[in-house]
C-alpha cells in the first residue's frame, strides 16, 4: 500500500493511475467486442466477460522483472486492481452481460473480498506477527501456487470435458486474441500516456496477464462449469505468452546495450589510433615514442576488454585495434620519413 501511495504521489501518476484504468477499460472491452465477434453464447461469453473484468495476476510481477520492466509499478498496479477488485469486477460484470445473463453484484462482491481481502489480510498479519515462520516458507510457495493452479485447470477440465472438446479450439483462439490485445493496446496507452519503455512494457504485461484463477472460480461458483473454460486456458497461455514478451524485451535491451557499448569503443580507440599516428608525425622514431606506442596501445586493449561483454570477443577486439594503432602509427612515421628523404634530395639536386 505504501508503494502504490508513493507511487501515485511521485509525478503525474507515475503510471500507476494509467496502468490501473487500462487495466478496468482495456481488457473488459476487449472481451466485450470478441464475444460480440464471435458471438459466443451466454454460458462461454460470461467467461470470457469475467477473464477482462477480473484484477491483474500476481504471475505479471515475475514476468515484469524478467522483462526488466518497473517491478515496483508491477507490485503497485497487483494490489490496486486487486484492491478494487470486489466492486469494479462485479460492476463490470453486470454492466457488460448483464443484459443477457443474470448476474448476482453483491454476493459476487462478497465472494471477490472473501477470495482477495481476507488472504491479503491474513498474510499481513502472519508477516507482522510471525516474520521468522514466514520466512521459511516462502521459497516453497511458487511451488504452492504452481500446484493450486494446477488444480484448479484439472478441476474445470473434469467438469466441461465433454464442453471442452467441443469448443476448446474456440475459446483457445479467442484467448490468445484477448491476451494479445491487451498487451499490444496497453504498451500503446502507456505509450500515448508519454511512459517511458520500462514502464510502458510493465503496464502492456499488467493489462495483458489476468488473475484467470478469479475468473475460473467466479464461473463455476455463480454459473456453470462450461464459463470457466476461458478462465483455465488463460491460466496457462498468458503464462506463455509473458514469458515470450519478457524474452523480446530482455534482448532488445541487451542488444541496445552492446551498441552502445561497442559505438563506445570505436570512439574511443580512433582517437586513441590518431594519438599513436601523432606521435610520428614529422619527427624520427625514438625509444621514448616507442615506450609511448605501447603503453596507450596496452591502455587502449584493456579499455576494450573491460566494456565488451564477451571475454573472447573482447581480447580479439581488443588485440586488432592495438595492432591498427600501432600500423598506423608507423605508416604515418614511414610516409614522413620517405617524405623528408625526398625533400632533402630535392633541395641537394
Amino acid at each position: 500500500l505504501v508503494v502504490a501511495a508513493q507511487h501515485v504521489l511521485d509525478g503525474p501518476g507515475n503510471g500507476l493511475l494509467i496502468g490501473v484504468v487500462a487495466q478496468f477499460l482495456i481488457m473488459p472491452f476487449v472481451a466485450w467486442a470478441l464475444v460480440r465477434l464471435f458471438a459466443l453464447p451466454p454460458e462461454l461469453a460470461i467467461g470470457v466477460i469475467l477473464v477482462g473484468t477480473c484484477p491483474g495476476g500476481t504471475a505479471s510481477n515475475v514476468i515484469s522483472y524478467l522483462a526488466k520492466g518497473d517491478v515496483a509499478l508491477s507490485v503497485s498496479m497487483t494490489m490496486s486492481t486487486t484492491l478494487l477488485a470486489p466492486i469494479v469486477t462485479p460492476a463490470l460484470t453486470w454492466f457488460l452481460a448483464g443484459a443477457w445473463i443474470h448476474v448476482s453484484f453483491v454476493s459476487m462482491m462478497i465472494s471477490i473480498a472473501e477470495m482477495v481481502l481476507v488472504p491479503v489480510l491474513l498474510g499481513l498479519a502472519a508477516h507482522h506477527f510471525f516474520a521468522r515462520g514466514v520466512e521459511k516458507v516462502l521459497p516453497a510457495m511458487p511451488v504452492v501456487s504452481v500446484a493450486t493452479i494446477v488444480i484448479l485447470v484439472g478441476c474445470v477440465v473434469s467438469l466441461s470435458a465433454s464442453r471442452l472438446f467441443d469448443v476448446g479450439l474456440l475459446m483457445a483462439a479467442i484467448v490468445i486474441l484477448h491476451n494479445v490485445f491487451g498487451l499490444a493496446l496497453g504498451y500503446g496507452m502507456a505509450k500515448l500516456f508519454r511512459l517511458d519503455s520500462r514502464k510502458s512494457r510493465t503496464v502492456a504485461i499488467e493489462v495483458g496477464m489476468q488473475n484467470s484463477g478469479m475468473a475460473a472460480s467466479l464461473a463455476v461458483l455463480y454459473f456453470n462449469p462450461a464459463a470457466a473454460i476461458p478462465g483455465a486456458i488463460f491460466s496457462v497461455w498468458h503464462n506463455i505468452s509473458g514469458s515470450i514478451v519478457a524474452n523480446f524485451f530482455s534482448r532488445r535491451d541487451e542488444k541496445a546495450e552492446e551498441k552502445a557499448r561497442a559505438l563506445s569503443v570505436d570512439k574511443s580507440s580512433a582517437i586513441l589510433s590518431i594519438l599513436l599516428a601523432f606521435l610520428f608525425l614529422h619527427e624520427s622514431i625514438s625509444p621514448l615514442k616507442l615506450l609511448c606506442v605501447v603503453l596507450i596501445g596496452a591502455g587502449t586493449y584493456l579499455m576494450i576488454t573491460k566494456k565488451e561483454t564477451s571475454s573472447e570477443n573482447s581480447r580479439k577486439k581488443g588485440w586488432s585495434w592495438f595492432f591498427y594503432a600501432l600500423g598506423s602509427a608507423v605508416f604515418a612515421s614511414l610516409t614522413s620519413i620517405l617524405g623528408k628523404v625526398g625533400i632533402e634530395n630535392i633541395d641537394s639536386n
